[in-house]
């Protein structure tokens, strides 16, 4: 996405470190506009569960909400579009290796926001989100590419559900489905929730790969 003041962008990616090892350039640093994508980012978040997945309550959105915006996912998001790369940082910074830093990476992503929001408005903000597809998983495991995928197509963000559970205590075996609003795309066994949930993300991607 261009936007139409460039000088946004690169204020959203001046660390304040840069800034101090620069006072003759008086540059701007991305924390004010970090406050504000911080606040755009949890707006754009709340109103993308809300439209897709209408039967979670108060509560389910609220946890999910803040696994979308969280640190980790963040991060993962900047990582995935190398924002490390074209951030200026301060020679301490950069040889410390803060490029790579989850901190310095998902604060610069919600100052990008901020840019995009103060450029574009608050539509283009949500349209960068969805494509960005900022995930709670940061590996890029089953579920983490379910949610990329079902977010880029707008349908929002996959739910898991224990459809039943056997087995004795000790050796106990889940049956895990996956929906997204109220399709069923998929389900999965394995002998921890966290498996079942990723067997059920890859056989539902393996059905939309077949589909196509």
């Amino acid at each position: 996405m261009e936007l139409r003041h460039p000088q946004l962008l690169e204020q959203a990616l001046t660390h304040s470190s840069w800034a101090h090892e620069h006072p003759e350039l008086a540059a701007s640093d991305n924390e004010r506009l970090e406050f504000l994508g911080d606040a755009v980012i949890e707006l754009v978040a709340a109103e993308t569960l809300y439209r897709h997945d209408a039967d979670a309550g108060e509560g389910a959105l609220t946890l999910r909400r803040a696994a979308l915006v969280s640190t980790g996912a963040l991060a993962a998001a900047a990582r995935r579009i190398q924002l490390g790369r074209y951030l200026r940082v301060g020679h301490g910074v950069d040889n410390a290796g803060g490029r790579d830093l989850d901190s310095l990476l998902a604060n610069a992503m919600e100052a990008v926001f901020g840019a995009i929001y103060l450029d574009r408005g608050l539509r283009a903000a949500a349209a960068a989100f969805t494509r960005l597809a900022v995930t709670t998983d940061a590996g890029g495991n089953h579920k983490g590419r379910l949610q990329e995928l079902t977010q880029s197509e707008g349908a929002g963000v996959p739910r898991y559900e224990v459809a039943a559970t056997s087995g004795p205590s000790h050796r106990r075996n889940y049956r895990v489905e996956v929906w997204v609003g109220k399709e069923r795309l998929g389900e999965g066994e394995g002998s921890t929730l966290r498996s079942a949930e990723q067997a059920a993300a890859s056989r539902a991607l393996d059905a939309r790969t077949r589909a196509d």
